[in-house]
């Protein structure tokens, strides 16, 4: 069992992201509201993030700051670039989503 965190700086994300072509063409603009919607039903909101300057994309310094604020276990991302190549940040395993999969298989 876990908890879902997220912030109010990642529902702006994923509803400015929502509205790219490229993500309305498999993903009507209706259903992306409701999954906005139920994110904010389903998960734990972290407010008050500090402010960090850890990642080389200063736009994913707040997904750190999320993870530290709510003393993540994990921070599951697909940024290859920046995110997963920190491993850990201030005791928050960052992995992959297949990777958390497998973890959680695992777990009792």
């Amino acid at each position: 069992m876990f908890d879902l965190l997220t912030s109010a700086e990642q529902i702006e994300e994923l509803a400015r992201v929502t509205r790219y072509p490229r993500i309305r063409e498999r993903l009507v603009p209706a259903l992306a509201g409701r999954l906005i919607n139920d994110l904010r039903a389903v998960a734990v909101v972290v407010d008050d993030l500090p402010t960090l300057a850890v990642c080389v994309d200063p736009y994913d310094n707040y997904l750190l700051a999320m993870a530290s604020a709510g003393a993540a276990d994990f921070l599951v991302t697909g940024d290859k670039r920046d995110l997963l190549g920190l491993n850990l940040y201030q005791g928050t395993k960052i992995v992959t989503v297949r990777e958390f999969l497998a973890l959680n298989k695992r777990l009792p």
